[in-house]
């Protein structure tokens, strides 16, 4: 979604929200959250609000006018009747015959309910310096894991990574050969973007960053010669990131055509830039995500940003054996996270094994 429609549908979403969703949703802005996570967490809270109206919980005549009270007095139970009415309820899809979310997608909606009532609970202040309640119902419901073991998540992705010398050859076939099958109309925009989409793959792949901290890079967060990205982490931290020296041409490249071809001017800070009607813009995150799936298809299988980020751990694994190394490239705070990649490496072994 364009930045611009995305900030507008947020501002839509603020418009009808109660005084205290609008509290929250200023004090993440300076964590700072995402304005993607912030606008899917407010889409949240518009099902949440509008369910305890419809169920009778809050006789609010709109959401804007659910009291603090109603959420302080939340039971376990009433909780419980809402995950039913996510899992129950019929889905918008008219296409469909199945009823309720996929429970990701529970959990997805427990995660934005959480963290508002952390802050009701614990984070803001009154005028007296106290959090205007203290009953954290959330901290009573349980979420449920989806069961899939660490072995049988590695078969599923590992076809969707582009490991070896794939790596490689997924930027060859972009540079040399995609341009083959197009039209004249797709060739014209295939070649003014060419560069660009060049660089941002390569850094993916080199950097294993996640789409949103590739999103958010300025021009000055890029130091070519150590090969170090400055990206913001999730939580707001900021961190320096070694990126593999294979990704360098393609950046150097973008950059020595990023301001003519795109338009920018020194306000135009963000490193990877789209170009409307002579207007540059930073390029959004659904638009990246596009332009990989559409090479990806195209060269093996169609991947997103995160199989990327997943290609650059487990090629940093296979060649270091070292899962501190992994976490500390990828951002992570312990080396749990990266158990999945011991495993996508000893598949490789034995694949390897029995071609002997």
């Amino acid at each position: 979604m364009k930045r611009e429609l995305l900030l507008e549908k947020i501002d839509q979403l603020k418009e009808i929200m109660p005084w205290y969703v609008l509290d929250y949703y200023q004090s993440k802005l300076s964590v700072p959250y995402s304005f993607t996570t912030l606008y899917e967490y407010l889409k949240e809270y518009r099902r949440f609000l509008e369910w305890l109206i419809d169920s009778g919980i809050s006789d609010a005549g709109k959401i804007a006018d659910v009291d603090l009270e109603t959420l302080e007095n939340l039971s376990k139970k009433d909780m419980e009747s809402f995950v039913l009415y996510l899992r129950e309820r019929p889905l918008l899809n008219a296409n469909t015959t199945q009823n309720g979310v996929s429970q990701t997608t529970i959990n997805r909606t427990l995660s934005a309910l959480s963290s508002l009532f952390k802050y009701l609970t614990e984070e803001v202040e009154n005028t007296d310096g106290e959090p205007y309640f203290y009953r954290n119902v959330m901290k009573k419901i349980a979420t449920k894991k989806k069961k899939e073991t660490l072995a049988a998540r590695a078969e599923n992705i590992k076809q969707k990574l582009f490991l070896g010398d794939e790596t490689m050859e997924f930027l060859e076939y972009i540079d040399c050969e995609y341009e083959n099958k197009l039209s004249k109309r797709a060739l014209s925009s295939f070649k003014k973007n060419k560069e660009r989409d060049l660089a941002i793959v390569a850094l993916l792949l080199a950097s294993g960053v996640r789409l949103s901290e590739a999103v958010n890079l300025d021009v000055k967060d890029l130091h070519m010669n150590m090969m170090v990205i400055d990206v913001t982490r999730k939580g707001g931290k900021r961190d320096s990131v070694n990126v593999a020296g294979f990704a360098k041409p393609y950046l150097e490249n973008y950059l020595s055509i990023r301001k003519a071809r795109y338009k920018a001017e020194k306000q135009d800070v963000a490193l990877f830039l789209s170009e409307y009607r002579g207007v540059p813009n930073r390029m959004d995150a659904s638009s990246i995500e596009k332009m990989v799936g559409k090479y990806s298809q195209d060269f093996k299988i169609r991947v997103t940003p995160h199989k990327l980020r997943h290609t650059l751990a487990t090629r940093l694994y296979d060649a270091t054996k070292s899962q501190v190394l992994v976490s500390h490239q990828l951002g992570h705070a312990s080396t749990q996270v990266t158990d999945l990649y011991t495993h996508i490496v000893n598949d490789e072994q034995k694949n390897a094994l029995d071609k002997l």
